[in-house]
């Protein structure tokens, strides 16, 4: 970018929440409300998009798993431009900026070329969704440790850098962002660190909204699991004895999600 190029505007990267729109922060809702240009990403649920200025620019910028309809470099680039020419610019992400969402690193580059830039943190759904599934990440008689974790990094890429040994020993509860597809290598590596196959586990998908579904098993039957109903990503992976709270605390979370036992 030309140095003399003046930034008329200010970029916010704000998480919008694990999908319901009620979770959605207020300071995130307003800044939608009076935006110029919303550049989205595709987990973002319609009920969202739908709060955006109707004056506003809105742009998809795709990313999800086989499906990105924008490189980073190029979402960062329009970034820039945008805030060239407009006061209020939204760069929106489902769930928190700052967790497995790349906001570091877009935040960095907007630094560096110039751009006025502020987080606005969102509730990620590695909590959301558990919650609305009536599994705790934590509780005081069964895990007081929780890991966060990616199972995928990019397109066709396992990231065989992540240490399971250490996660399986070290984490009484353990997260999986965008793992669904690699369970099945996932899986062998935490018994072979010492969990037991009967550890259970549990996927949710599109959490927090009227699609949310979960998926419940072990260590030992869930890839079957998955192969017989067909269950597919977007879904948070929940490994832990926590999960076996579920089906006692589910009852008070929301009426419209369903079960698969």
């Amino acid at each position: 970018m030309n140095q003399t190029t003046q930034i008329l505007g200010k970029v916010y990267l704000v998480g919008a929440g694990p999908g319901d729109p009620g979770l959605m922060t207020v300071k995130g809702k307003t800044l939608l409300e009076h935006a110029d240009v919303v550049i989205y990403d595709a987990l973002v649920s319609p009920e969202i998009l739908n709060t955006v200025n109707p004056q506003a620019e809105l742009i998809n910028a795709g990313k999800r798993r086989g499906r990105h309809s924008m490189l980073q470099t190029e979402t960062t680039q329009l970034l820039i431009e945008k805030a060239q020419n407009y006061a209020i610019v939204v760069r929106l992400k489902g769930g928190d900026p700052f967790v497995f969402g790349r906001g570091g690193e877009e935040m960095s580059d907007l630094i560096a070329a110039g751009v006025s830039v502020e987080v606005v943190p969102g509730i990620t759904s590695g909590i959301a969704a558990p919650a609305y599934a009536g599994i705790p990440v934590t509780h005081r008689n069964y895990s007081s440790s929780v890991t966060f974790v990616t199972g995928h990094e990019s397109i066709g890429k396992y990231r065989p850098q992540v240490n399971w040994q250490a996660i399986a020993k070290g984490s009484e509860t353990i997260v999986i962002y965008m793992g669904v597809y690699n369970l099945h290598q996932i899986i062998p590596q935490l018994i072979a660190a010492g969990l037991a196959q009967d550890t259970p586990i549990a996927l949710i998908r599109w959490g927090t909204t009227p699609k949310q579904a979960e998926l419940l098993g072990t260590l030992k039957t869930i890839t079957k699991k998955i192969a017989q109903t067909g269950f597919e990503a977007p879904a948070i992976t929940i490994i832990g004895k926590v999960v076996n709270l579920h089906n006692l605390l589910s009852q008070g979370c929301p009426e419209s999600v369903t079960s698969d036992q």
